[in-house]
């Protein structure tokens, strides 16, 4: 250990030495001290910075994108950005656990997002409806057509989601008039606000009115990613939802509504 103190002490006074010798010139001295920036000042009780004042930074700020809000931009002028017009034909999907609502518009070759609807209001938890009176708002895949609106509904505006649809009815689960509604209530529903329920239920008539045979609606107990899977594998739906992922594969994929059919009591995803 004394050995080391030694060593030590002597480095010190070799370099103490040295300095001494050929100590650092005013010139230098006073340029490097001009490379050190002098924040901030105290003048008359009060900071203020007098070196950097009105200079530019030395660095290049790198601002990163945000991902794009399809649910405040407005509905006009997200048509006018895509060049697409109310009555083509639209799909929408929903997502139970992030409460939206989206709405996809065909541009001709593939469907692109139009806006998102933040869901006012649903009831029940993650997990398919079963039966009449359990207050879950249902999981799957629907169709709605003409006959399905109902522009004089006690809830302003309204479409039936066409629950329970022949896969529903393969398991035997029970309910009817599950829609997608205005003024903020449910039992069962999925429900917007009367002023956003306006826009959507426009979009959908109109589609069907210019042709469309009927708007599918596909809805998620959430967005199907490898992570939300893995996170709820244990859950009593999962083999459930498995099935419902392969038709949210294959529109994120193919940016088009697949054709699905109900075969051996499961969902089969058809272009």
């Amino acid at each position: 250990m004394r050995i080391i103190d030694g060593i030590i002490h002597a480095l010190l006074w070799i370099s103490l030495g040295l300095f001494w010798l050929n100590p650092p010139s005013y010139t230098h001295l006073k340029q490097t001290m001009k490379q050190i920036p002098i924040v901030k000042k105290l003048v008359n009780n009060k900071l203020v910075d007098k070196k950097i004042k009105n200079k530019k930074p030395s660095f290049e700020m790198i601002i990163t994108d945000k991902p794009y809000d399809f649910v405040n931009v407005s509905l006009k002028e997200r048509l006018t950005l895509l060049s697409a017009k109310i009555g083509q034909p639209i799909f929408i999907r929903i997502f139970k656990e992030e409460a939206l609502l989206e709405i996809w518009i065909d541009t001709g070759s593939e469907y692109v997002h139009l806006k998102d609807y933040i869901i006012c209001a649903f009831s029940g938890d993650l997990g398919p409806k079963l039966k009449e009176g359990d207050e879950q708002a249902p999981e799957g895949f629907y169709t709605v057509k003409k006959y399905q609106l109902n522009p004089n509904s006690k809830f302003h505006l309204s479409f039936n989601l066409g629950y329970p649809n022949r896969y529903d009815k393969a398991h035997k689960r029970t309910g009817s008039a599950l829609m997608v509604h205005g003024n903020c209530v449910s039992i069962g529903c999925f429900a917007m606000t009367d002023e956003k329920i306006e826009e959507i239920y426009k979009l959908v008539e109109k589609a069907l009115q210019k042709g469309q045979k009927s708007v599918h609606v596909h809805a998620y107990p959430f967005r199907m990613s490898e992570k939300n899977m893995s996170f709820y594998e244990g859950n009593e739906w999962y083999d459930f939802w498995v099935n419902l992922k392969e038709g949210y594969d294959y529109f994120e994929s193919q940016k088009i509504p697949p054709t699905i059919k109900i075969e051996n009591k499961r969902y089969e995803i058809y272009e």
